[in-house]
């Protein structure tokens, strides 16, 4: 879809301006019913955004569309199943899924879809009350969920379940399966910078890396899966990207992009894991995320612009650790000097299989930043022995 944007008028705005009201976002003396995406309606799509873990650009595209058709659903307002082929989506599925792990149930990642992993939750849930356990929250469970509080204490549950999923699968890279995602291609080719007669595309330079990293991690013993190839005739939607790696059954999911900024000075080096303003986050993308963005910057020198949760469909839809990493800004002379050396871009992508292989290590067999060696990873494989 077109993104709707300051200045646009007709009764999607009406729509928006309605949801944002009763978010107590757009003051009610504005009235939700006026056509006219106004400087107030911009300042609250933003605010939104923000609260959301989105992209803040004060226009409402695909995903924060989504956003605001979620959030109109408090929990115990309609009834709650699993519906085939599409599923239920909304901020009340996403609060039945914190309650529910709060009490110790697992419903996997709360990422706001009533999947079968949530109806089995809700089901085992309503067993154990006494309940016909049909995976549907209506009336009575709700009644019941009101009634309870937490099960599980010390730690975050899903924290627990995550990780201890990723130590018992052993430390070795060999034979998992890590799906790369080369960002935009196709018709969108992300940030474009002409410089002299060379003209430098973001879709471009990551597929390069991505390229770059597939055969680092396939020389340690993994199966590799990029999302597009170098010349995509369209741009793949986030969520199909994230459907893709869950349909593989991918271990890993990393997403490769370059950032753009109109201030030249704005440089470095950013990842992102799921995460919402309410502290729900995937435990294992963000310890993945800070090993990624500490890797990286020990072995480039880029600017540190830290970790960041965000709520974005291609980090919330996956089922496994999944960063989306902005690895320079291009329209940084600097950062561009440096990313367009295929020297550094071997950097980059070593720092990130450095990273991936860290994860798995257990944290009293972790190393020092830095001192993973790459080629001894390959070499291991080759010699027939691996990380045990």
């Amino acid at each position: 879809m077109r993104p709707i944007r300051p200045g646009d008028r007709g009764p999607a705005v009406i729509e928006i301006r309605a949801v944002l009201t009763s978010l107590d976002l757009l003051s009610k003396a504005t009235g939700p019913f006026s056509d006219e995406f106004d400087a107030a309606t911009e300042r609250a799509v933003r605010a939104f955004q923000q609260s959301r873990g989105l992209s803040v650009d004060g226009r409402v595209g695909a995903e924060t569309w989504r956003a605001l058709d979620a959030a109109r659903w408090r929990l115990g307002a309609r009834t709650l199943y699993h519906a085939v082929p599409v599923p239920l989506t909304g901020e009340d599925v996403r609060s039945l899924q914190e309650r529910l792990l709060e009490m110790g149930y697992d419903t996997g990642r709360a990422d706001a879809i009533y999947g079968i992993r949530t109806s089995r939750a809700v089901a085992q849930f309503q067993r154990e009350m006494g309940l016909a356990p049909d995976g549907t929250c209506g009336p009575q469970t709700m009644d019941a969920l009101r009634r309870l509080g937490r099960k599980v204490v010390g730690g975050r549950p899903q924290w627990l379940r995550e990780s201890d999923a990723i130590r018992q699968s052993g430390p070795a890279l060999v034979g998992r399966t890590v799906v790369i995602d080369p960002g935009h291609g196709g018709t969108d080719p992300g940030v474009v910078v002409p410089d002299g007669p060379l003209r430098w595309t973001e879709a471009d330079l990551v597929h390069d890396l991505a390229s770059r990293l597939e055969g680092r991690l396939a020389a340690s013993g993994v199966r590799v899966q990029l999302t597009r190839g170098p010349a995509s005739e369209t741009c793949l939607p986030d969520i199909d990207r994230a459907q893709l790696a869950n349909s593989l059954g991918a271990d890993v999911f990393v997403s490769l992009h370059v950032d753009g900024h109109a201030n030249p000075e704005a440089e470095g080096v950013a990842t992102y894991h799921y995460g919402t303003d309410n502290g729900v986050t995937s435990a294992t993308g963000e310890r993945l995320a800070g090993l990624v963005q500490r890797e990286i910057v020990a072995r480039t020198g880029l600017r540190d612009c830290r970790t960041h949760a965000k709520a974005w469909d291609l980090l919330r839809i996956t089922r496994m650790p999944a960063v989306r990493v902005e690895v320079c800004y291009l329209t940084s002379p600097a950062d561009r000097a440096r990313l367009i050396d295929p020297r550094f871009r071997d950097r980059l992508v070593e720092a990130i299989v450095a990273a991936v292989q860290r994860m798995y290590l257990p944290i009293e067999r972790d190393v020092p930043t830095g001192s993973i060696d790459v080629s001894e990873l390959r070499a291991a494989v080759a010699a027939g022995t691996v990380v045990d």
